[in-house]
C-alpha cells in the first residue's frame, strides 16, 4: 500500500486537494477532522486540555478562541497542546492504516498539516505539499472570519511555504483555477499508479 503524505499551510487548499483524492477513490486520513472530533463536546482530548489549560474548557465544551489565544501567544503552551493532540492523532492514524491494509487498498492519503514538523515524512512513501501565492492564502483564510493580525500570527508560526515545498517530493499548486488543481491531482495519481 502506497502512503501519500499531504501537507500545506493554512489556506493553501489542502482540504480541497484531499477531497479530490477522495473523489477518485483514495481513502484520506484527515488529521484536522480527528482533532475536531477529539476536541468536540465529550471528546477524548478535553480532560487533558482542561488540565493543561485551566479555564479553556467550560463544562464539556472547549472555548476554541480562548485556547487559540493562549497557544498563539506562548510557544511552550503550543508545544503542550501539540504533545496532547499528536499522541491521540497518531493512534487514530494507526487505526486508519490498519483498516486500509485489511481492505487491501492500493494507496491512502495522510492529510497532516504538520507532516514535516512532526517527522511524518518518515512514515510516508511520498510527501506532497499544497502551495499557493501568499495573497491567495491570506484571502482564503480571511473568508474564515479571522482578523488580519491573527492570520499573520498563524502563518508566522507555521513552517514557511518555501521550506515545505523544498522538503516535498511533489508540489501541487492551487493558486490558479480549480480545473488546474484537478488536472495536477489527476497527473499525480496517474504517475503513482494508484487509480
Amino acid at each position: 500500500m502506497r502512503i501519500i503524505g499531504l501537507t500545506g499551510g493554512i489556506g493553501m487548499g489542502k482540504s480541497t486537494v484531499a477531497s479530490m483524492f477522495r473523489r477518485r477513490g483514495v481513502p484520506v486520513f484527515d488529521a484536522d477532522a480527528v482533532v475536531r472530533r477529539l476536541q468536540a463536546p465529550g471528546g477524548a482530548a478535553l480532560p487533558a486540555i482542561a488540565a493543561a489549560f485551566p479555564g479553556v474548557v467550560r463544562g464539556d465544551v472547549l472555548d476554541r478562541a480562548a485556547l487559540r489565544a493562549v497557544v498563539l501567544a506562548d510557544g511552550a503552551a503550543r508545544r503542550r497542546l501539540e504533545a496532547i493532540m499528536h499522541r491521540m492523532v497518531r493512534r487514530a492514524e494507526g487505526r486508519f492504516l490498519a483498516q486500509a491494509r485489511r481492505r487491501r487498498v492500493r494507496a491512502v492519503v495522510l492529510d497532516i498539516p504538520l507532516l514535516f514538523e512532526t517527522g511524518g515524512e518518515r512514515r510516508v512513501d511520498v510527501a506532497v505539499t499544497v502551495s499557493a501565492p501568499r495573497s491567495v492564502q491570506v484571502a482564503r483564510v480571511r473568508r474564515r472570519g479571522l482578523a488580519e493580525a491573527e492570520i499573520a500570527r498563524i502563518i508566522g508560526l507555521q513552517m514557511p511555504d518555501a521550506e515545505k515545498r523544498r522538503r516535498a517530493e511533489v508540489v501541487i499548486f492551487t493558486g490558479l483555477s480549480r480545473g488546474a488543481t484537478v488536472r495536477a491531482v489527476q497527473r499525480f495519481i496517474a504517475r503513482q499508479f494508484i487509480a
